[in-house]
């Protein structure tokens, strides 16, 4: 008998999660430990595998081929999460999910003083003043940056003593943690099976329905971001579209039943490598910068529910605070932590910014597991979709991978 792949067991683990939910309820909280585990046994990973990619990835190249390469990153980065931003807050003004609602009766609430932050903090923000600090908080942007300064460091280096030990002893312990994390994605459809089962439990299905219209406008979105993206690349690479989706769909379902890009990214560089061609070099270094720092869900997401509340709460914006929205949240996006949950956090930051209310953000709170699906397949198909550009910009997409030709054999 075939065994059941990866991804028809997570599959099998979201519809039975969701039932389970909805039939014991409140009893599936005490599945909660079982959920919470896996997530933990991942995340104690997350800061190492980053850090050690981008390492690895920075010092195997160039100088010179990573300043060029760099800045193409970058701008695909910021370019796809400047439109992402202002998709959402077309769709919000558009289709109004915040007018009308069982929630417009809060209007009358208090509405705090807009705080922007400076520019001089913003900037600040992205660098750490105590690395080994940061990488206790999980505060990946701070992770990436040193990483990405360290692996320069490495790699000078390396190619003035001709001598890659340092880089091989990384590449080695980068193998070992990639084993670690296989082994704990053994158990990941027992534990988002519980973690979907308590959720829905303790929420209930109904739940959904007072904001179900904010939901379907931001999954609409959503997909018709993700069609563009697709159609994008499959053109500009060259590749069939119905194939681009059937390659991408073991990492999107990962994404859309963890709702965790760091969780998702083991699977992510697999089946980038293995499954579209795009060239190890690429995957270790656009990837894990992607997880952070290209963002398009979280973007969205946050411009689409900014609007959103501003609806329930009557506040009306002129055009250059339409632009400070966009530009807010897709700063804020590129600072985004990476596990469960982290939207309302991002909120928190943003919401009080454009003069909203702080606890207008636990209108969302209940909703926050069923947006994170939408935002993290967002987030992470982005990441793909930019390091197959830059694969077929550098001559390093494997169409006979992608097809199907060629199988790689795991590193």
């Amino acid at each position: 008998m075939k065994k059941m792949s990866m991804t028809a067991q997570i599959l099998v683990a979201t519809v039975l999660g969701v039932i389970l939910g909805i039939v014991f309820g409140e009893r599936m909280q005490s599945v909660r430990l079982v959920g919470d585990i896996f997530l933990r046994l991942i995340q104690m990973n997350i800061v190492l595998l980053v850090l050690g990619h981008v390492v690895e990835a920075v010092g195997s190249i160039n100088p010179r081929s990573l300043g060029r390469l760099g800045i193409k990153t970058f701008t695909i980065f910021i370019t796809s999460s400047l439109c992402a931003a202002s998709w959402g807050v077309l769709m919000g003004t558009v289709f109004q999910p915040g007018s009308g609602t069982m929630l417009g009766d809060m209007a009358g609430s208090e509405v705090v003083s807009a705080t922007v932050m400076s520019v001089t903090d913003t900037i600040l923000g992205f660098i750490s003043p105590n690395i080994l600090g940061s990488m206790a908080q999980g505060t990946i942007v701070h992770v990436i940056l040193f990483g990405i300064l360290f692996g320069i460091a490495a790699g000078a280096v390396a190619a003035k003593q001709e001598d890659r030990r340092f880089l091989d002893l990384v590449t080695l312990f980068n193998k070992t943690i990639i084993k670690l994390v296989s082994g704990i994605m053994k158990i990941a459809p027992l534990g988002i099976c519980a973690l979907l089962a308590s959720t829905v439990g303790k929420l209930g299905i109904g739940i959904i329905i007072p904001l179900a219209k904010y939901l379907a406008v931001y999954g609409m979105a959503t997909l018709i971001f993700l069609i563009a993206w697709l159609v994008l690349v499959s053109i500009r690479c060259g590749v069939s579209f119905p194939r681009l989706v059937r390659n991408v769909s073991g990492i999107s379902m990962m994404a859309l039943a963890t709702t965790s890009s760091a969780v998702t990214l083991p699977t992510t560089l697999r089946d980038s490598e293995e499954k579209i061609g795009i060239s190890r070099r690429l995957c270790q270094f656009v990837l894990p910068l992607g997880m952070s720092l290209n963002c398009n869900g979280a973007a969205m997401h946050m411009a689409i529910t900014i609007i959103t509340i501003s609806q329930i709460y009557g506040v009306q914006y002129g055009p250059g605070q339409i632009v400070y929205i966009i530009v807010l949240a897709t700063m804020s996006s590129m600072a985004n932590a990476v596990v469960p949950g982290a939207g309302l956090v991002s909120l928190s930051i943003v919401i009080p910014a454009m003069g909203l209310p702080l606890e207008s953000i636990a209108l969302f709170a209940s909703v926050d597991w069923f947006v994170g699906m939408l935002r993290t397949i967002l987030n992470v198909d982005a990441d793909v979709f930019t390091a197959m550009l830059l694969s077929k910009k550098e001559g390093e997409l494997d169409k006979r991978v992608f097809y199907g030709q060629t199988i790689l054999e795991p590193a």
